[in-house]
């Protein structure tokens, strides 16, 4: 056991300790942690709070020791080291002039310090006595060449171990080399405190993802209900929850997710066919509701607009009134107070008036460009893509119902096919489940007759609609006919009335020539035509004929930099609006 400052002065031969200043001994304790008393037990300072130098749970023999690390000191302040006396040594202070030695980096977790320049002859037994006072100590390896390593319980006594670094250990009074040493404290690498570190790290990571875990799993959204497996019992109630239009969305996911994991086959094809087809129907239903919509949206902008009208009457109506208190028989009645409040009102109420007739002009013209755009698209190619879009509407409409007829045979063969095993294999006594297929079965053919009806008729629609496709593609090419020809005889009027007759042939295949090509051509490539057909011709009078018609041919620079060209191109047609 480590005896305490306390009985220092309980021996029967006290060692002679000098102690020229109380002050620098009292100052040396407190830097330790301990509080400062004298050689005979009595403390040095009277209002030394000694709660704040005991830490709970540490030895009861050593009063006043302090296991709390001290308080900060701020960086420019040096820290004062004086002389401190043990039992069995005595620790001097290094020289304040030396520098600080070399020290290494401080491993992560270190708990564990190197003490070097022991004396010869110290026992463990004296550095429990000098290391022990700075806190508890783990374990102890003393080594034969006058260091030792020293492993703590807690990293920040390895901070107060360190302040030791530098002081001259002495045995008792002895001057032998063997007792005396210089102490060097530095940080130490052990593999118990990095396994320590690594641990609390772990753990640490390991709480900080269960946090986020946590919040991950209050922030996720819950997990959508898990869907049934395909059976004939689900199948039937889906093909009622499609049916249902509060359901059908439900129903939808649910067909869906059946169809993607691959639960048709064969002997259900027909089941899903007409649940699929019940979708289909749905889309009328959309369709309604979507017109039903848009009626009421009319509606509301209807009542909003009557409602604007009237607010901008009454605007209207304000302003008049003022405009009427502002003439001359009113205006001089009102007192100059009276006159400014009612200029600024009269101001306002206009500004207010101008803005809601702007809006209303706004939506005016909104409807109208919405009326012109309609009207634009209803005029569109009424030729073209009339008759023949309903053609394809009706080819479509005649597919779905033919599709539709084959689903319903199909469930006539498959009643009919499960009415006769059930005769065969079921007693004659359940005569309610035989009226209801047999009714089944009736309501099944009535539906087939109608859909051939049905089909029957819109083949009808379809044919006439291509009779009436083929008549007007007739009256179209008829109707390009005549075009032609107008064009042709204007072509004709307008070179009689611009040229000579001589020259007429040479025009006439110009503008053919030119016609065909609509980028146009050099005055070179048209002389090379030309003369393969009449060798008297010139490069001059090609152009001089080009010049002489302005309204049939006009001359364009293409290209850029060196390859800059002039072309005649032919604009004979450009002047003429069609019907």
């Amino acid at each position: 056991n480590v005896k305490g400052i306390r009985n220092m002065s309980m021996d029967s031969n006290p060692m002679p300790m000098p102690m020229s200043d109380p002050n620098a001994w009292a100052t040396a304790m407190n830097n330790l942690g301990m509080a400062p008393m004298n050689m005979t037990g009595q403390p040095l300072l009277s209002d030394f709070d000694s709660g704040l130098g005991m830490m709970t749970g540490m030895n009861p023999m050593m009063p006043g020791l302090g296991y709390v690390p001290p308080p900060p000191l701020p960086h420019d302040l040096p820290i004062i080291k004086e002389i401190i006396h043990y039992q069995s040594c005595t620790l001097f202070p290094p020289n304040p002039n030396l520098p600080f030695p070399a020290m290494r980096e401080r491993p992560p977790g270190c708990k564990t310090v190197f003490v070097g320049g022991l004396p010869e002859n110290a026992t463990e037994a004296l550095i429990v006595e000098v290391f022990g006072q700075l806190g508890e100590i783990i374990a102890i390896r003393k080594s034969k060449k006058n260091f030792c390593h020293i492993r703590f319980a807690e990293e920040f006594t390895v901070d107060r171990a360190l302040f030791l670094s530098g002081y001259r250990m002495r045995l008792g009074s002895s001057t032998d080399k063997k007792d005396t040493g210089r102490l060097h404290v530095d940080f130490a690498q052990a593999r118990d405190d990095l396994y320590e570190w690594e641990c609390r790290q772990r753990l640490y990571a390991r709480e900080e993802r269960h946090r986020r875990r946590m919040e991950e799993d209050r922030f996720r959204p819950p997990s959508p209900p898990p869907i049934v497996h395909y059976s004939d019992h689900e199948c039937c109630q889906l093909g009622d929850k499609i049916k249902d239009e509060a359901a059908f969305a439900e129903a939808v996911h649910v067909l869906l997710t059946w169809v993607e994991r691959g639960e048709v086959n064969r002997r259900n094809a027909n089941n899903f066919y007409s649940m699929i087809q019940s979708s289909n129907s749905h889309i009328r239903q959309l369709m309604s509701q979507k017109a039903t919509h848009e009626k009421e949206l009319e509606v509301a902008k209807d009542k909003f607009k009557t409602a604007l009208s009237g607010i901008l009457a009454q605007f209207e109506q304000i302003v008049s009134v003022f405009h009427a208190a502002s003439k001359q028989k009113a205006w001089d009645h009102f007192s100059k107070a009276q006159r400014k409040n009612l200029d600024m009102w009269r101001k306002q109420a206009e500004e207010i008036r101008n803005m809601q007739n702007e809006e209303l002009m706004g939506i005016r013209r909104e409807e109208e460009m919405e009326m012109s755009d309609d009207d634009m698209e209803d005029t569109h190619d009424p030729d073209d893509s009339g008759p023949v879009a309903q053609v394809e509407a009706l080819k479509e409409e005649n597919d779905s119902l033919r599709c539709q007829l084959d689903a319903y045979r199909n469930e006539v063969e498959l009643l009919k096919q499960e009415q006769g095993k059930n005769q065969e294999h079921t007693p004659p006594q359940h005569s309610e489940e035989d009226t209801i297929r047999q009714q089944q079965l009736t309501f099944l053919q009535q539906a087939l007759q109608g859909m051939q009806k049905q089909l029957l008729k819109m083949c009808e629609e379809m044919k006439q609609r291509e009779a009436e496709l083929e008549k007007s593609v007739e009256d179209k090419q008829q109707l390009e006919s005549q075009m032609l020809n107008y064009m042709l005889i204007w072509y004709f009027s307008l070179i009689d009335s611009c040229i000579d007759v001589s020259v007429c042939p040479s025009s006439g295949i110009i503008s053919t020539f030119l016609h065909v090509h609509p980028f146009g051509a050099s005055i070179e490539y048209i002389f090379s035509y030309l003369q393969q057909l009449d060798t008297k011709i010139n490069t001059g009078q090609v152009g001089a004929l080009l010049g002489r018609l302005p309204c049939t041919f006009r001359q364009e620079l293409t290209g850029v930099g060196a390859s800059l060209e002039k072309r005649w191109k032919f604009c004979g047609f450009e002047g003429i609006k069609t019907k």
